[in-house]
């Protein structure tokens, strides 16, 4: 049994559950209830949130609960891309817990490291869920926003949605200038070879039907950070119903443990070049 919000006028109803929107529903009316992201998610839904890990010792933990807080059933997918720095064990103690039946974890290990690509398809061959959301092992991308993130899946609206750190009003660290342009810049790139209108392609909150993920996946080539251009070109490509929400955003700097450089840079260049011209 989850939290009730202060609030909320089903009591210790749990979040999203049908009794817990309807009691909404009926003091609120619908209309608000839509605009409040307040509805109702099917008792048997479930959700993999897949984590491509590498050297997070420091945020892995804090991360790991804060997924787990998030009142969903999920399947959490941790794929640790051959860290060096103490996370292979930690990930062992993790393992070690308890089973939590809301919350099922899988441990996957990559004896060396790939890349965050790599590590992404690895996890989508285990993901089981109805839906499949990637999330970062660090703490810049917020899980509390994963309800917002799936409401176009849930109600059938959607195929893809896609978190935007650029679109809205939600907070987000002030950091990086040429960052920023460079987003922009393969941002609109990309829109140019996909004819989306995307605002953050390159934004780590990607959310896919299993359908989607089933015929996408086996496609995929990229190792790095590569995998944002390709993913977004395959899935745009193939007409899916393609959704974008705003998102909060904490970024975090080189010393705090950034990985991304001027290289993947390049690389996301050439691979939005490479696969908006081909499959």
């Amino acid at each position: 049994m989850h939290e009730a919000l202060p609030c909320e006028p089903g009591g210790n109803t749990p979040r999203f559950t049908a009794a817990w929107y309807d009691s909404y529903r009926s003091s609120l009316g619908e209309g608000v209830c839509r605009q409040l992201g307040i509805y109702a998610i099917p008792d048997d839904f479930l959700l993999t949130v897949v984590v491509p890990v590498y050297n997070e010792i420091d945020t892995l933990e804090a991360l790991l609960e804060n997924v787990r807080t998030v009142p969903i059933r999920k399947q959490i997918v941790l794929v640790d891309d051959g860290s060096t720095d103490g996370t292979r064990d930690l990930l062992k103690r993790i393992e070690a817990t308890p089973p939590d039946p809301f919350n099922t974890l899988v441990v996957v290990l990559h004896e060396q490291n790939q890349g965050k690509g790599a590590a992404l398809r690895t996890g989508f061959q285990h993901a089981a869920g109805h839906a499949v959301i990637v999330q970062d092992a660090d703490l810049e991308y917020d899980p509390s926003e994963y309800p917002r993130l799936l409401q176009p899946i849930v109600e059938g609206k959607a195929d893809v949605v896609f978190g935007s750190r650029f679109l809205g009003d939600y907070s987000h660290r002030v950091l990086y200038y040429w960052h920023y342009l460079g987003n922009r810049f393969l941002t609109t790139l990309s829109n140019c070879f996909t004819n989306l209108n995307l605002t953050d392609m390159e934004t780590c909150y990607k959310v896919f039907t299993r359908e989607v993920l089933q015929e996408i996946a086996p496609r995929l080539k990229q190792n790095r950070f590569g995998f944002e251009p390709e993913i977004t070109a395959r899935v745009a490509r193939r007409r899916y119903r393609i959704y974008e929400l705003s998102i909060s955003y904490s970024g975090r700097t080189y010393d705090q443990g950034k990985k991304i450089g001027w290289r993947d840079g390049l690389q996301a260049l050439w691979c939005i070049v490479r696969y908006g011209l081909s499959d």
